[in-house]
């Protein structure tokens, strides 16, 4: 059982950063490259990933909610982290300190 909660940690990070990533790549990078230089494909494509990794940091949160037994307010916290520039980052940072991670 440890081992699959390590696991699970180690998964959420990682998503976690990339989720984190796409965002700031969505939001810096492909957005002005489509609405500044005429290029939508950037959007397109990282959106897409960036959907992709949405999706699997918010599953993973959930299971890892239920693998550790966090209270709830975890996942909301998790939850809205997703929405926000920095937002997994911090998350991760506080979990962390609180020990969870």
């Amino acid at each position: 059982m440890q081992k699959t909660v390590g696991n699970a940690h180690s998964l959420f990070r990682t998503i976690g950063y990339a989720e984190g990533i796409s965002l700031l790549l969505l939001l810096g990078i492909a957005m002005p490259l489509k609405y500044l230089a005429g290029f939508p494909l950037a959007v397109k494509y990282t959106g897409w990933a960036h959907g992709l990794l949405f999706v699997a940091y918010l599953a993973l949160a959930l299971w890892v909610k239920e693998q550790e037994n966090w209270p709830f307010k975890y996942l909301i916290y998790a939850f809205l982290a997703a929405f926000f520039p920095f937002g997994t980052f911090l998350f991760d940072k506080w979990l962390k300190k609180q020990g969870k991670a």
